[in-house]
């Protein structure tokens, strides 16, 4: 092959830089995403969040996935946090009072005040983003009971029995030709005489 084969054929200037403007525009899309989206568990800003309980109710009802980030919380926030010695469990409620030393949270379909009292270090994030019911899906994925009928009904399409294959089934593709197809051609008496032999 000669250098002129190896080469790319030519490709006008403005349909080059708009494809590199594209690819630059995307790969500053997904670090962006990546910036925003990266979970506090790696160190990130975000945190999501499954709603579970009736505690936030009408705010946020359960299956409801909340997206928190971190910032400063302030009074009226609906913050995530967690509350020591409950081995990492989120507790998604409003902050009623208080300070960064110490917030009063309540949820608002509860009567009472929480009896913790987070500091701002214990603040995970403050909710900004509400998608109703999503969630459930995440619920469903952690039930064990879901797993389990999902082995069952794979279990049951293994070992079904299948249709037995018979000898007037014909293999798909094309048609099989028979010497004399059935029910071709007119009946008369010789042919009947012929099929009692």
């Amino acid at each position: 092959m000669t250098q002129e084969q190896h080469a790319a054929p030519d490709v006008p200037r403005g349909r080059r830089v708009l494809r590199a403007a594209g690819s630059a525009a995307l790969w500053a899309l997904l670090a962006a995403a990546a910036v925003l989206l990266w979970p506090t568990n790696l160190g990130g800003c975000t945190s999501l969040t499954v709603v579970s309980g009736h505690s936030m109710e009408p705010t946020y009802r359960t299956g409801d996935l909340v997206l928190a980030r971190c910032g400063t919380p302030q009074v009226g926030d609906v913050v995530v946090y967690v509350p020591e010695g409950y081995g990492g469990a989120r507790i998604i409620h409003r902050i009623t009072g208080g300070d960064g030393d110490g917030w009063v949270l309540q949820g608002d379909n509860n009567p009472e005040v929480d009896p913790f009292a987070p500091t701002d270090e214990d603040v995970v994030g403050v909710a900004r983003v509400h998608v109703p019911a999503v969630g459930r899906v995440g619920l469903l994925m952690t039930n064990p009971w879901f797993w389990a009928s999902l082995v069952v009904v794979g279990l049951g399409l293994l070992v079904w029995p299948g249709r037995q294959a018979t000898a007037d089934d014909e293999p798909a593709g094309e048609p099989v030709a028979h010497d004399e197809p059935r029910g071709a051609g007119p009946v008369t008496g010789e042919r009947v005489a012929e099929e009692r032999r």
